[in-house]
């Protein structure tokens, strides 16, 4: 068990962040132990003949489905969004001396990647840029293409937390955010395998970021240089690759089948055009359904970059939870 002791500036420098370097590394895990990772079959068929040339082996060898990893594979976004490119760039210009500690702790962990351990430490940086090789071209092929679907669904798991927080405060935001995480008299208890320490945070807050490949449960990285971070899977996983989403007969009754669909699509943000190609509908269609969603106080807008983006309020999630499938 980890546990992270809170101050009151702590609770106030905590925050949410969404790491794509994070979703590809634990992405390798789904393709490695595909027992774990059921939720993800669609995406997992899809990578058929497309990942041909590429040296995985070298990549998967570093992800278990117990235990630590390298903290450097995926070190915590500054932004409440982080870049790919961003994270490659600081992956390759990772110092020797921070490899070769990481690399200790999972041969401490994993004994039977002696080899691939002993590989890293007689040749670090020559390891590191194949490694980085490795992953920027398995995430052109593999991850890049369903970004924008994963990123909507992290983006609505925020949202969401960001209601809780607001409504109930971070108590019941901690307590809601997994079985095996919990708040006790101003400390958060993270159960995690074959790791146990405790963390005054002395003022450095929490980052806290959901993960749609996060299968093995939380995850923590509570050691230097990176900022205290709890890792734990994002919320509905199990919708992340369906095409559509379900309403309930009594959702459809009450406002509607068509504007029931619309409102039950937006557990993640999405735009009109894109909400119009799920829903088989034209955006003019789609739209005269938004305007009266959002009149009703079921959905909320927002602006990002060109695009405006929709999203259920929290009286809209009251009334799918509400309504039986």
């Amino acid at each position: 068990m980890v546990r992270f002791v809170f101050g009151v500036e702590d609770l106030a420098r905590t925050r949410f962040a969404i790491s794509p370097m994070l979703e590809l590394v634990e992405s390798l895990l789904a393709l490695r132990d595909r027992e774990t990772a059921a939720v993800h079959v669609p995406w997992l068929r899809s990578l058929s003949g497309r990942l041909d040339g590429i040296e995985l082996e070298r990549a998967v060898a570093l992800v278990h489905r117990t235990g630590y990893m390298p903290d450097f594979l995926a070190p915590p976004p500054r932004r409440p969004v982080g870049d790919v490119e961003e994270d490659l760039a600081a992956l390759r210009a990772t110092p020797v001396g921070q490899i070769r500690h990481d690399m200790r702790l999972f041969r401490s962990q994993h004994p039977e990647a002696r080899a691939v351990s002993d590989a890293w430490d007689a040749h670090p940086r020559r390891e590191l840029n194949q490694l980085a090789a490795v992953l920027e071209a398995f995430w052109d092929r593999a991850v890049a293409p369903v970004w924008p679907r994963v990123r909507e669904f992290l983006e609505a798991d925020l949202a969401h937390r960001a209601r809780t927080l607001a409504a109930a405060g971070p108590e019941t935001l901690f307590g809601e955010l997994h079985p095996r995480i919990t708040w006790r008299k101003g400390a958060l208890d993270v159960q995690v395998s074959r790791h146990s320490a405790t963390h005054d945070l002395g003022g450095r807050g929490l980052l806290l970021m959901p993960s749609a490949f996060a299968a093995r449960g939380p995850m923590t990285i509570d050691e230097d240089p990176w900022q205290p971070t709890v890792i734990y899977p994002a919320r509905g996983i199990a919708t992340l690759w369906e095409a559509g989403a379900r309403h309930g007969e009594g959702l459809a009754a009450l406002i509607g089948r068509t504007r029931a669909g619309v409102l039950a699509d937006l557990a993640a943000p999405r735009s009109t055009t894109e909400l119009a190609a799920r829903r088989g509908l034209s955006p003019a269609t789609t739209s005269h359904h938004l305007k009266a969603l959002a009149g009703a106080g079921l959905v909320t807008s927002r602006r990002e970059g060109r695009s405006v983006l929709y999203v259920r309020t929290m009286t809209g999630d009251s009334l799918c939870a509400t309504s039986p499938a």
